[in-house]
């Protein structure tokens, strides 16, 4: 969908985010199972998940949203990863101390007020992702900032929190779930509603996940780092993103949710201009099934065919409304579908504007205005295909999101697609989802522990940059490059570890190297830091050159499990001696020996393209090209003899 650019300032904008990380400890949260993902031997139970009222008699929405989707779930128990506490039946362990001192630590990188006592809460959770009906988090501190771009960003929450269970697989209402995730320690940071862009909220973003890099106790790979981003515009309504896993995604999702929340109020503008309120979408179904009994739709014949029956619904003065986009490939009509979808657990709806399609003829589209009393001209329709009952509460649950459409924006929780755009997830969860967790004393932050978290506490950037420019030589350029780097551990380990190779080169494996390949389409994240650091010893000892880098690791990713040493045996990318180089383009100048006579050191680049052929990867390219050269000018002017000789 193209237009003008919006103009995020005069919209009102508003922006908070909600970063969630996973701690790179040895231990779950509150048992001793290793924090670890484990596609071990397991076992499994069958959860059923119901709300409860509050201390204060409140049912949360979101609680009974899932309650009243009435799935049940499966969970895969690893053996090796999970134990009685993960399962619900053994009461939770003390908090882990590491994580909280790590916890500390990052609180006391953003200047945030740390509480002199932790006490852990319980959260519902009833979506199943949990065994237990709810999450357990503790506040750690509040209040603190950080700068970026010279404009201070407001922290208002740091918890550590427990992570939700891996959801591995679904099918109608059974649910499958993982419990090795469940309880690896996370820490979350939530900002102040102050971001003003869809580019800010990026940067944002990338400042909070670098610090927390420079920790250095963090977890690496897809899934450890999840963004939720809270968004609203003057008029609209603060809507919830769960789960933007990459951080090149932020601004897109910032943009269409600014152009979703204004064409909804488009929309609500234009329904009030029609004359149009919420008593006039009645839920007054009409069965539509002997009439499309014969259609040629797919949709429409899968669902008759499973006993189903076809029920329509008049929309009044609404023609052109549900197939008004709202988002790139998202109408308004889309919108309904997903709050059906997930409150009915329908699939089959259809909407007037999209037809004819689907396989409905022009003149099924006729005879259904007709059967609806509809006017073609000004009303439009919604048809659900299904079971009676779930086609039934599909209609009602399509009214319910008509009628929200004449307030325009509703607040809910959303979940983000690859391409940017988002879908329904559930309402926006109140007030009443908090309570004590008795099962867990609280922990008295110690003097002891604030000593140890000061030692893990991030340098500030400007520090890491000194460092990295001034004793290993790095470009200022590089060096930022290599604090943004999900790997920066590891980079530095290297760096100190491997004083025989000039920093620049461990750095441009990671920043040139790697990101390189990813742009290829090559999974780099099954690349173990093993391998990586292999490498990095085998250009050192001069077993490979670093020209073969990309090859091997290119390698290395198809192969994770291969060790180094027997990649590049494979690969034939051993590097060769000088002497055995010298006979190389010896042997490649003989055969070329004529042009090489004529002309000289202008057949150098013949030469050292053929030589490059044998030679790339296994020797340094620079040195290559010195021998060539060398060679060259012992071939192109030779004495008496050794012309003798070559005849």
């Amino acid at each position: 969908m193209s237009g003008p650019e919006i103009d995020y300032e005069s919209v009102g904008l508003k922006v908070g985010l909600e970063i969630h990380q996973q701690l790179d400890v040895e231990h779950k949260l509150f048992c001793k199972c290793p924090a670890i993902l484990d596609e071990g031997e397991s076992v499994s139970i069958t959860r059923y998940l119901r709300p409860t009222r509050s201390e204060l008699g409140d049912v949360d929405p979101a609680a009974l949203f899932e309650w009243r989707r009435g799935r049940f779930y499966d969970y895969q128990s690893p053996l090796k990863s999970s134990c009685l506490v993960e399962v619900d039946e053994e009461p939770p362990h003390s908090i882990n101390y590491d994580a909280l001192t790590v916890a500390v630590a990052v609180a006391m990188a953003l200047n945030s007020q740390v509480f002199d006592e932790i006490h852990v809460m319980r959260k519902v959770v009833i979506d199943g992702s949990n065994t237990s009906g709810f999450q357990r988090t503790a506040l750690i501190a509040v209040g603190g900032w950080l700068e970026v771009d010279g404009k201070k960003i407001p922290v208002e929450t740091i918890c550590l929190e427990e992570d939700a269970a891996r959801k591995v697989g679904e099918e109608g209402a059974r649910v499958v779930y993982r419990l090795d995730r469940l309880g690896i320690p996370l820490i979350e940071i939530a900002t102040a509603p102050v971001i003003g862009s869809p580019d800010e909220a990026r940067d944002v973003a990338l400042a909070i996940g670098r610090l927390l890099r420079l920790t250095g106790r963090v977890k690496r790979g897809l899934g450890t780092i999840r963004q939720d981003l809270n968004v609203s515009i003057r008029g609209g309504a603060k809507t919830e993103i769960k789960g933007v896993q990459r951080l090149e995604l932020i601004p897109k999702v910032v943009r269409y949710e600014v152009l979703r929340q204004l064409n909804l109020l488009r929309i609500k503008d234009e329904l009030k201009l029609r004359g149009l309120s919420g008593e006039d979408v009645i839920l007054d179904p009409v069965e539509l099934t002997e009439l499309l009994r014969g259609s040629k739709s797919r949709v429409l014949r899968r669902a008759l065919e499973s006993g189903g029956v076809i029920l329509g619904l008049k929309l009044p003065k609404m023609k052109g409304l549900l197939g008004f986009e709202i988002a790139p490939g998202k109408r308004f009509g889309s919108e309904i579908a997903d709050y059906v979808r997930f409150w009915a657990g329908a699939g089959g709806l259809i909407h007037s504007d999209e037809l004819p399609g689907y396989g409905i003829s022009f003149e099924e589209l006729q005879a259904i205005y007709e059967a609806l009393r509809a006017d073609p001209e000004r009303d439009a329709f919604i048809i659900v295909a299904d079971e009676k009952h779930r086609a039934l509460k599909a209609l009602a649950s399509a009214v319910e999101r008509i009628k929200t459409a004449f307030n325009g924006v509703p607040e809910e929780t959303r979940a983000a697609n690859e391409d940017g755009t988002t879908r329904y997830l559930r309402p926006r969860p109140g007030a009443a989802r908090m309570y004590p967790e008795t099962d867990i004393p609280p922990v008295r932050i110690t003097e002891d522990m604030l000593r140890e978290a000061e030692k893990i506490k991030p340098e500030p950037l400007n520090v890491k940059l000194e460092k990295l420019t001034a004793k290993h030589g790095l470009s200022r350029e590089l060096a930022l490059e290599v604090i943004s780097d999900p790997r920066l551990d590891l980079i530095e380990k290297l760096i100190e570890k491997h004083t025989r190779i000039p920093a620049s080169i461990i750095a441009s494996l990671f920043i040139v190297t790697l990101r390189g390949l990813k742009g290829k389409g090559v999974d780099i994240e099954v690349i173990p830091d093993e391998r990586i650091e292999e490498l990095v010893e085998a250009i050192e000892r001069r077993v490979v050159a670093k020209e073969a880098a990309e090859t091997i690791l290119e390698e290395a990713a198809k192969n994770p499990e291969k060790n180094i040493d027997s990649i590049i045996e494979t690969l034939g990318l051993k590097t060769v001696t000088e002497e055995e180089a010298i006979k190389i383009i010896d042997e490649i100048i003989k055969a070329n020996i004529e042009e090489v006579k004529a002309k000289g050191q202008k057949a150098m680049g013949l030469i050292m393209g053929r030589v490059m052929e044998k030679l790339r990867g296994r020797m340094d390219g620079r040195k290559v090209s010195e021998l060539v050269k060398k060679r060259l000018e012992h071939y192109s002017r030779p004495s008496p003899e050794k012309q003798q000789h070559l005849i």
